[in-house]
């Protein structure tokens, strides 16, 4: 069994029930358990800022999937929801990113682990320091997530 991290945000149509509908793919797929998921955060859009606020969560998963077949269910559930990608960093109907695999570090065409930006953003660090402080912490860069807008919500998901 594999311990990974993955991040989901979404800001368009009915952020909720996206955040839920992919926690609800995830936990159906074979191979893979959420262990925890974070309080849901509102973000400040990131990159291309002329969009719409995000929700954005940690998960915690266990898995017996390797990192690559992982990262394949991810980007297929964004697609099953109706992800379609335009614009870089810009408006999502959900976000799937695999942010952390064991203690694996690893670069290819199609994965790079940790996460390449993972560090710069508040709204990948705050939710992950929530579900797995020890995992987060050596990882944390106070002085980047300072300036981030990011604010905890009183929303309560249902999977």
């Amino acid at each position: 069994m594999h311990n990974a991290y993955l991040s989901i945000g979404t800001n368009i149509g009915d952020r909720q029930e996206n955040l839920e509908k992919a926690l609800k793919a995830l936990n159906t797929e074979s191979g893979i358990t959420i262990h925890k998921v974070s309080s849901v955060y509102e973000t400040d859009p990131v990159g291309f800022e002329d969009q719409e606020a995000f929700l954005n969560i940690a998960v915690a998963i266990q898995t017996t999937l390797d990192q690559e077949t992982l990262l394949q269910k991810g980007l297929a559930i964004e697609s099953e929801l109706g992800r379609v990608r335009l614009i870089r960093w810009g408006p999502r109907l959900i976000d799937i990113d695999l942010l952390l695999y064991d203690d694996i570090i690893q670069q290819t065409e199609t994965l790079e682990l940790p996460h390449p930006r993972m560090t710069e953003r508040a709204f990948v660090m705050i939710p992950l320091q929530e579900i797995a402080p020890t995992v987060a912490e050596p990882l944390l860069r106070e002085d980047v997530l300072a300036d981030q807008g990011i604010n905890k919500t009183d929303i309560e998901l249902i999977w």
